[in-house]
């Protein structure tokens, strides 16, 4: 499988990210956000987290524009599979690719440890090898992960099982992690092939770094 990793000014997962897709057996390659093109031979596109720009404008706002969004943009609206963890979930909601919004959270303060998460929808590449109702245990770290949307696009997403994954507690009954609207924590977008979550399942694929949760999450993706 090859895997395709954005990076931006300001990212600081995307040698994370690249990691554990090696360590899973797939060829990763970088790519820098003044190119114009993505490889072709790309199986999943992944935006790593960090903080684009610095996050001086909103989070994802400014690389939105970046020269190599164009090709994301044809590459996703020809079926290909988008993956936006973090920085890459905020970017993918100001590109238009996913619905909704990001805010600050609502304590102000930088959220960063591991925390449950429910899954709430399984039909979608992404969280295949995973049942509805499991609870897994991946890192947050995020300022800006209170996520918004109004009650018209949340019914659209319940209707539409966009929801992918909520902040629970560890017997899974929901969380209010951030002020996120309904606890959500990932969503997809209608054809289910362009994900955006929060939390960082890159940074748990070892137990020896607290645990490997992650590991099914990203797994959905092989061929």
């Amino acid at each position: 499988m090859n895997v395709t990793v954005l990076q931006f000014p300001g990212t600081n997962c995307e040698y994370d990210t690249k990691y554990a897709f090696e360590k899973l057996g797939c060829n990763v390659e970088i790519i820098w956000h003044k190119d114009t093109t993505l490889p072709e031979n790309t199986d999943l596109l992944v935006i790593p987290g960090g903080f684009s720009y610095g996050d001086y404008l909103r989070s994802g706002a400014i690389a939105r524009f970046a020269n190599i969004m164009n090709a994301v943009q044809e590459y996703a609206s020809n079926g290909g599979k988008v993956l936006g963890i973090c920085n890459g979930f905020q970017i993918l909601l100001e590109a238009g690719l996913l619905p909704g919004a990001m805010k600050r959270n609502d304590s102000l303060h930088f959220i960063s440890k591991f925390n449950y998460l429910k899954v709430i929808n399984n039909d979608n590449v992404f969280l295949k090898e995973l049942n509805i109702g499991d609870i897994v245990n991946i890192p947050v770290a995020h300022h800006d992960g209170n996520y918004f949307i109004d009650e018209t696009g949340l019914k659209e997403l319940e209707s539409n099982n966009q929801i992918l994954l909520k902040y629970c507690e560890k017997d899974g009954n929901e969380q209010n992690l951030n002020g996120s609207v309904s606890q959500i924590a990932g969503i997809c977008n209608k054809e289910k092939n362009i994900f955006g979550l929060m939390p960082h399942p890159e940074r748990a694929i070892e137990q020896l770094l607290g645990g490997d949760d992650g590991i099914r999450m990203l797994q959905g993706f092989f061929k």
